[in-house]
């Protein structure tokens, strides 16, 4: 169904798309039949991670040497996050995403050898469960404002403070958290990659949101904790340019997902209003439903135009982060209004949770706030133009 939606594409090559074949017989087989009980439990099993991990698609950039297939080809982790995105399970397979995409770059980035063999295997092997905690309950879009101070006392750091809206806070055994070690606004932030099982960590409920309900988010709370100096990433101080730094592929991830969440959901009304029937005919014969899916389908091309050339172009290390921020609003907007569309041609069963619409509907708005809110990467793309 997806390629009367998109033509064919010249971002992939052979390997990729048996990739992507391997991720959706994966997205079938361990994520589809337990959808339900992890949006009814807040969170997915932690199986799930070792299972991608055993079919190949869980930190597919690790070197080969700690455990995983050494691919430092951008465009595979788009092929899952494509598939992934598109299944009726998005909301909990989300949390195979958010560690390849986003977390698992620090560890594989801003590790030194000693910090890779502690960690790496364990991440590679699904036995490790990564997020990262940059938000605050008084600072959001503002990574240079976040209070959570870490004190150097001899060969440690003490953590004091609280995050909020921690993707992944409920399983994480490795937490990549910004701290404050310095008064400066941006040289003294820090990342420290905090254990869970630490003295004086904990964990507060797992957040009850509008939507992604299979994916927990959590509020962490550090009280004293104690964590050895050896668990900084890079040099004490870098940590803001480090942030910085991976926020482009975060972004454009988040960017490339949603139109994959366009395809996916325009896949499923597509069938719905064939076979849906009113005044003795397909719903789908009607002008206005024809007219409606035919700008609908028209953006999504758009949209998959668009993100193949800053996917590729990322691959070859030339995004910006504009070009990420653009795409970002962009492509989520979009997703936003078009989901709200193919709801109302389903009518009232569009209202109804036994229908997976009605869950698109409910996970779409977040990706216009996580990642950078469509006001700060308004800004951002305005401040480019000189604005």
């Amino acid at each position: 169904m997806t390629d009367v939606i998109t033509a064919k594409r010249a971002l992939y090559e052979e390997e990729h798309e048996l990739l992507r074949k391997t991720a959706r017989a994966f997205a079938d087989k361990h994520a589809a039949p337990h959808a339900e009980r992890w949006r009814t439990e807040g969170r997915v099993g932690r199986e799930l991670f070792v299972e991608a991990a055993r079919a190949g698609i869980l930190g597919f950039n690790i070197p080969e040497a700690y455990g995983g297939a050494g691919a430092a080809d951008y465009r595979f982790n788009a092929v899952i996050g494509e598939e992934f995105s598109r299944h009726p399970a998005a909301d909990g397979l989300a949390a195979v995403t958010l560690s390849n995409d986003i977390v698992v770059p620090y560890f594989t980035d801003l590790t030194d050898e000693r910090q890779k063999a502690r960690w790496l295997p364990g991440i590679a092997a699904g036995e490790l469960v990564v997020a990262v905690a940059m938000t605050e309950p008084g600072t959001g879009s503002d990574l240079a404002g976040i209070a959570t101070t870490a004190v150097r006392d001899g060969d440690d750091y003490v953590v004091n403070g609280s995050k909020v809206f921690i993707s992944n806070g409920q399983n994480a055994d490795l937490v990549v958290t910004a701290v404050r070690t310095g008064p400066d606004r941006h040289g003294g932030i820090s990342l420290l990659v905090i254990e869970a099982g630490r003295a004086g960590f904990s964990r507060g409920r797992n957040l009850e949101k509008i939507g992604l309900h299979a994916q927990d988010t959590s509020e962490l709370s550090f009280q004293d904790v104690r964590v050895p100096a050896a668990n900084l990433l890079g040099e004490e101080g870098s940590g803001f340019a480090s942030l910085v730094r991976n926020l482009p592929q975060e972004r454009i991830s988040i960017a490339a997902n949603a139109v994959a969440s366009i395809e996916g959901v325009l896949e499923r009304t597509l069938e719905y209003v064939r076979e849906r029937r009113a005044f003795g005919r397909p719903i789908g014969s009607f002008q206005n439903s024809r007219f409606q899916l035919a700008e609908m389908v028209t953006t999504a091309r758009v949209g998959r135009a668009y993100l193949d050339d800053l996917l590729a172009r990322h691959s070859r290390g030339e995004l910006t982060g504009v070009d990420a921020a653009a795409a970002k609003f962009w492509a989520t907007e979009h997703y936003v209004d078009i989901v709200g569309r193919c709801l109302q041609l389903h009518g009232a069963y569009g209202y109804m949770l036994e229908y997976r619409i009605a869950h698109d509907y409910l996970d779409s708005k977040i990706t216009t706030i996580y990642g950078g809110t469509t006001e700060i990467m308004k800004e951002i793309v305005g401040r480019d133009l000189g604005l």
